[in-house]
């Protein structure tokens, strides 16, 4: 009877330890995933902060030439100004990047507007700093997307879903572009004769 006692008991410590180990390896999954999000988003910082940097550039360069296109201006210098100091969640931070990104469409439209503008050099690389900043906006949004995905896929699947009620590891917000970002872009094929 001693034996069957003993035996029983050795099955619920063995049984406790393997939950114990479950439930380690499950949180440290979960932490990992975690912290990719947050280095997503760190990465995608560093650059928009790239592009808050060159906007005074480029704003100063097309003063000199659009004078006249105060408001495109002001919109621009508004919008970074609100994307900078943004201290809100992920979706708000997203929404003012968004806003940041339809105002500079509209600056570099200009250039198409103002011919010794586009020819200007300075405008030229500035423009093009700004357009490799944004194709690597656009790469650390990939990634973050793949990193939250997979993160908020690991908190709502079972059983993982009771580790990360249970400790707290909540939904996270993907950097979504706004609707009208999602349309085409129109394409002119105008030449200067």
């Amino acid at each position: 009877m001693a034996s069957i006692v003993a035996i029983a008991l050795l099955v619920v410590v063995v049984g406790v330890g393997l939950l114990a180990v479950w439930l380690v390896i499950v949180y440290n999954r979960l932490v990992r995933m975690r912290n990719q999000v947050d280095a997503s988003w760190s990465q995608i910082d560093v650059q928009l902060r790239r592009r808050h940097d060159l906007i005074p550039q480029l704003v100063q360069t097309v003063k000199g030439y659009a004078s006249h296109e105060r408001t495109t201006l002001e919109a621009v210098v508004a919008a970074r100004g609100a994307a900078m100091a943004h201290q809100g969640g992920d979706a708000g931070r997203a929404d003012a990047e968004n806003s940041l990104s339809r105002a500079l469409g509209r600056l570099i439209a200009l250039g198409e507007a103002y011919p010794r503008l586009r020819a200007n050099e300075n405008f030229a690389a500035l423009q093009r700093e700004l357009a490799t900043t944004e194709d690597k906006i656009a790469y650390a949004r990939q990634f973050l997307t793949y990193a939250v995905q997979q993160y908020n896929t690991a908190i709502e699947s079972f059983p993982a879903n009771l580790v990360a009620a249970r400790f707290g590891f909540g939904k996270r917000e993907l950097f979504a572009a706004a609707g009208e970002e999602r349309d085409a872009v129109p394409v002119s094929f105008q030449f200067d004769a």
